[in-house]
Order: structure tokens, then sequence, then C-alpha cells
């Protein structure tokens, strides 16, 4: 790379060609600015890279700081996990699907879950009303659970669950199932979410307050790294974050925050960092900024690396590795013209592809509106499928490499993380900046700098504010049938009423004595979700031995 006095001369000679060759009456707008709102330069070049080592800072893939990929072939020797985020109505409609979309190509399972769930709430209770199998499946118990897979062999699927304030009773259920299946849980692979500080920062699903959660996080990292080898435990999530309107940065530097915090967490519970660091995983949006989200992936990568190697000083190799889930971003949706979220989500897959992702889901056009419908769902699983077999993008690894834009967006991105760690640290930690409403107000902030730069068509939105159309789109939506939730409570009664309801409550107790004495949890779910005590009976254990939690305002 250039040295210091090469630097400087192609600085003089850029401030040349600026002042020959252009002027800012030939563009078209005075400010160019990420969809984050961060300048970008009209042209970049080796000047922007500083002191740039290729060794040090790029390398090769599969090395160290694995800015360029974490497998030293990617996807030349195996190409990401397909997936398709899906669930809703029944277990049995959701199951359906499931086969549908194996049938179609997907390599990967991923199971969305309705807010009752989300929320530990059985689809009998009153805040249930209205929200059963809306936006995913609803599972109330083991029986449910046990439909969700019904001939779907779980030694031979990887399966993502979006979970987690009730993630370990979630867990326990699939643990469950895979042994009546006659399934080994140490051949069983997959994550569950269970990313619990990304709910208070962003999606507000919880059950209990910040440090109990940690504690059962904890102990579901304890018992996989026990029992479950293949299972990640965590994956922590960037995506919710960016879907509640943060900035890429705020993305990368809140989901990288997090991840430390669950490295300390498992760490002050016993276990070595290289017990379990190499079965964490993250999981981030891919926006329509194209750069920038490529960016955002590489830097996320070196972060990491650094931080586990020389922070944490892990040995394993793996340790340092980031391994990634993308989803598209639903927040770049529209419900205007929403032929044009195919292109959209088409990009927005690009994106994730060449900044190297293991895992990828896209959005379906009709997300704007519901659930995406099986036509839908087919269409994104299709771009995907087109993307890894028609563009030739996975002939050569992160071709994006040495380009001055992506490395110079790359370098910004790192060290606006860093930043953001300073503050946080300020607080004293995640858990402490959270209680603070630290990363909550950074994204308010966010949020509203982006609507109103909309509002003022300096972002123009193909369809909202800019080539508008006034005819309402004619496309067939995914309705979830009213009497569905009916249908599910009527189940969940019927259980009830066959189950052994003294076995149940016995479980429960012994559930509500292990609390106590700060044991394990996961033995004591496990045995109560055999006995079918359902998600809400042992959400209540918990939540009275633990209380519940009341956001703080912020303002």
């Amino acid at each position: 790379m250039p040295n210091r006095s090469d630097r400087e001369r192609i600085r003089a000679e850029r401030a040349r060609w600026e002042q020959e060759r252009v002027s800012d009456t030939q563009e078209r707008r005075s400010r160019y600015t990420t969809v984050s709102d961060v300048p970008v330069e009209r042209l970049y070049t080796p000047a922007d890279l500083g002191d740039f080592d290729y060794l040090r800072d790029l390398g090769f893939p599969g090395d160290y700081p694995y800015t360029r990929g974490i497998r030293s072939t990617m996807y030349r020797g195996r190409l990401w996990t397909m997936r398709q985020f899906s669930g809703f109505g029944t277990a049995a409609d959701s199951n359906q699907r499931f086969k549908f979309l194996l049938e179609h190509g997907q390599t990967g399972l991923s199971v969305a879950f309705d807010v009752p769930t989300l929320m530990g709430y059985d689809s009998d209770h009153p805040r249930s009303e209205g929200e059963v199998g809306v936006c995913g499946v609803a599972i109330d118990s083991l029986e449910d659970m046990e439909t969700l897979f019904r001939a779907i062999p779980l030694d031979r699927v990887s399966t993502s669950m979006t979970i987690n304030a009730p993630a370990a009773i979630i867990f326990a259920m699939y643990l469950v199932v895979a042994e009546k299946q006659g399934v080994e849980w140490k051949a069983l692979r997959g994550t569950i979410q269970n990313d619990i500080l990304k709910e208070y920062i962003a999606q507000k699903e919880w059950i209990c307050p910040p440090r109990p959660s940690l504690k059962l996080i904890a102990d579901t990292v304890v018992f996989c790294t026990e029992h479950v080898p293949q299972w990640n435990p965590i994956s922590i999530s960037g995506y919710h974050i960016r879907e509640a309107g943060s900035t890429a940065l705020q993305e990368l530097a809140f989901t990288l925050a997090d991840g430390f915090a669950y490295v300390d967490t498992c760490l002050a519970a016993g276990l070595h960092v290289d017990q379990f660091a190499p079965r964490f995983s993250f999981f981030f949006n891919a926006h329509i900024d194209f750069f920038e989200e490529i960016a955002k992936y590489r830097a996320a990568r070196r972060i990491w690396a650094r931080h586990l190697r020389e922070r944490y000083r892990a040995q394993d190799e793996r340790s340092w590795l980031l391994r990634f889930h993308t989803q598209t971003a639903g927040c770049s949706l529209t419900a205007q013209q929403p032929e044009n979220n195919i292109i959209r989500t088409a990009l927005e897959a690009l994106a994730a592809v060449l900044g190297g992702t293991q895992s990828l889901h896209t959005n379906a056009l009709d997300e704007a509106y519901a659930l995406p419908s099986e036509r839908a769902a087919k269409i994104a699983l299709r771009t995907q499928q087109i993307i890894a077999h028609e563009t030739g993008v996975t002939n050569t690894i992160d071709p994006l490499g040495g380009s001055y834009c992506v490395e110079a967006l790359t370098d910004q991105m790192e060290a606006g993380a860093e930043e953001y760690f300073k503050k946080i640290e300020a607080f004293g930690g995640m858990v402490e900046a959270i209680e603070a409403g630290f990363p909550q107000r950074e994204i308010v902030e966010a949020s509203r700098r982006y609507q109103s730069s909309v509002e003022r068509e300096e972002k123009l939105i193909v369809g909202v504010n800019a080539y508008v159309e006034p005819d309402e789109p004619d496309i067939d939506l995914l309705r979830i049938d009213p009497a569905v939730e009916e249908q599910q409570k009527a189940r969940l009664h019927a259980l009830k009423g066959r189950r052994n309801g003294r076995e149940a409550a016995r479980t429960l107790s012994a559930l509500t004595d292990a609390a106590k004495a700060d044991r394990n949890l996961m033995p004591p779910i496990i045995d109560a979700v055999k006995a079918y005590a359902t998600l809400g009976e042992i959400v209540s254990v918990l939540q009275e031995v633990y209380g519940e939690y009341e956001e703080p305002p912020v303002f």
C-alpha cells in the first residue's frame, strides 16, 4: 500500500482534480449519505485508507482477522444455508409450510413464533386475544412442538428458532421432541436466538428483569456445552435493533457489545471462553445501502476476532470466528408497489453474500402486509438460488476486498463501533447502559433523523415519496382465520384435561425450588415440559421467583 508521502501526493492530485474537473453544480444533490446518514465521498482513493496494511487489516479468507471471510474457500467450498423464516397459525399449519419449503430446496428451518409465545403467554391468556397464530406459530406445550416437527427428522435438518425471553422453555421442548424421535441430543444442529439484551433495547418482549434473564441464558449455554455440543445456544441479534430504527453503526456496535456481555456472563458462570465462544453466532440485518452493509459485516468479523483473542485471551481459533445469519430488511419493504420489494430483497441478499454470511433469509414481497403467502415465499427462496447459481458472485472470495470505498467504510465502521464501546463501558457495561436507556435513546434519535429525511424527500423511497402510483396493489395475502385462536384454545384446554395434573404440578414446584436455590434451570424445565406443563405455567414460576420488568421511560 502507498506510504505517507504517496498518500500526500494522491491527496494533492485529488484536490487538483476536484478543482479542475468537478464542481458541485455538476452533482444532483449537495450532500450524499448512506441510509444511516453517513457522508459518502464522491471518490475514494488509497489516501482514504490511512496506514492500511494488507496483511494486518485484510489478510486472507480463513485467516485472522477474517475481514475477507471465516472460511478459506468460502462459497466455493460450501454455499450459505438457505432459510425462510416461517411459521403461522397452528403447529399443523406450520408443519405443512416447513415441508413445502424443504421440498423446494430450502436447506434449513427457521421458526417464527406468534407474539403470545414470544411474550411467554399461553393462547388462552387474556393478553393473547387476537394475536394467536397471527405473526408466527402458536406453541403452548410439548404437544404443539411435537406437531410442528412431525415427520421432520431433527438429525437431518438445521433448525433456527427466533425466540428470546422464553428461549430455554422452547429449546427444552425441542430437545424432548428429538428424544421422542430417537435422535440423540449430540446430533442436533441449529440455533436458539436466546438474546434477551436486544429485547430490552429494541423488540421489547421479556418475562423477567435483565439480571435473572442473563442467568437463564448462562444456564442454557452451560447445558449445551455439556449435552448438546453442536447446538448454538445463542444468536446475538442486531436484526431487531436495526428494525427499530438504528443506523448500521449502531446495529454493529450494540450487537457486539451485547455479545461481549454474554461472554462476561458465561465466564462468571465458570466456563472457559473456548468452551462456549465457538458456538456463539450472530444475526444481522441486510438493509438497502449496499456498500454500507458489506462494510458492516467485514468490520464485525475483524472486531470480534480481535476482542476475543486480545481481550478475552481465547486460544481456540474457532472462538475468534464471527459466524452470522442474515435476514433482509423488513423495514425497507413498502406496502406501496409491493412487487418492488422483490428487487430490494435481491439487492440486500446480494450484499449479505458479498459480505460473507453463513446463512440467509430473504423476505417476501408481501411482508409489508402479512406473513408471506406460499407463492411469495417461493419467490424469496428462488432469489437466493439465483444469486447462488447464476450470478457468478460465489466464484471468487470477497470480490470487493481491496476496494478503496469498501475498505474505507469498513475502517470507519470499526472505529465508530470502538467509540460506542467506550461510551457503554462508561456506564459500567451493557446491562447498566440499557438500564440507563442509552442505546434506546440513540436508536430513537436515529429513527427520527431518518424519518425526517424521508419526509423532506432527502431520501427517496420508490413508490412512497417518489414515482408514486395512486392505485392500491392487488395481491393475494395469507390471512389467518380467526377460528385458529379458538381451535388452539380448545386443544390447550383438552391437553390440561388429559395430562397428569399432579405430575405437572410436581415439576413446576421442583422448578420453583431450583430457581430459589440458584441451580441450573434447564433440567427442571425439561422435566416440566415432559409433564406437559405449558409455556405460560413455566413462565409464571420464573416471574414468581424473579419478578417482572417494567421499562423506564426514554425521552
